[in-house]
C-alpha cells in the first residue's frame, strides 16, 4: 500500500472536494440553458437553407432521444434556422412549425416558396414587364439572385423575376447571389 504523507493527502482531498462542488454547482443550476454552437464564421442567425430530403424528421429537442413530432416531405423547401446546438438545428417553415433537425437534412442552397395567391413571374425585375409564368401557392423555386426589391428564381428551368413579397425564404433587405 502506497503511504502518502499528510500535507499531500490534504491537498488532494482540497482539490477532489473543490472539483467535487464544481461540478455539481454546474448540475444544479437550471437556468443555465444548454450550451449552443455559434454558427461557423460568417453566417448568422436566423438564416435561411432549404430541405436536403423527401423525409425530414422534426423533433421537439436537439437529439434522437427526442421524439419526432412532425416529418417535413417537401425535398428543396425553405427553412429557416433560428438556433444551433451541436449537430442539430433549429428550425422553422413557412408556415411556423419549429422543431430541431440534424445539420445533415439541410442544404445552403437557397430555395423560395410561393405564399398566398398565384404569382406572376416576370421576365424583369419591373410590375409591368411580360409574364413568364404564373406559379401557384406552394410552388418550391430556386433564388438565382435578389437585388431590391426583386428576386430571380429558377422553377423547373423557367427563369424570371418576382416580388420578395410574393413568397417566402428571403429576408427583405437581404442579398442573395
Amino acid at each position: 500500500m502506497l503511504r502518502l504523507p499528510a500535507r499531500r493527502c490534504a491537498a488532494l482531498l482540497a482539490i477532489l472536494l473543490l472539483a467535487a462542488q464544481t461540478t455539481l454547482a454546474a448540475a444544479q443550476n437550471p437556468t443555465s440553458p444548454p450550451r449552443e454552437t455559434p454558427p461557423p464564421a460568417g453566417v448568422n442567425l436566423p438564416r435561411f437553407v432549404s430541405l436536403r430530403s423527401d423525409e425530414v424528421n422534426l423533433r421537439t429537442g436537439p437529439g434522437v432521444r427526442y421524439p419526432v413530432e412532425w416529418v417535413l416531405q417537401r425535398r428543396y423547401m425553405p427553412v429557416e434556422v433560428l438556433a444551433e446546438f451541436e449537430n442539430w438545428r433549429k428550425i422553422r417553415d413557412w408556415q411556423g412549425t419549429e422543431g430541431w433537425v440534424h445539420q445533415s437534412m439541410l442544404s445552403g442552397r437557397r430555395y423560395a416558396i410561393i405564399t398566398g395567391e398565384m404569382r406572376v413571374m416576370r421576365r424583369q425585375p419591373e410590375p409591368n414587364s411580360p409574364a413568364v409564368a404564373r406559379l401557384e401557392p406552394g410552388v418550391v423555386a430556386q433564388i438565382v439572385e435578389c437585388k431590391d426589391q426583386w428576386c430571380r428564381i429558377d422553377t423547373n428551368g423557367i427563369k424570371g423575376w418576382l416580388m420578395r413579397a410574393d413568397f417566402w425564404g428571403v429576408y427583405g433587405n437581404e442579398t442573395v447571389k
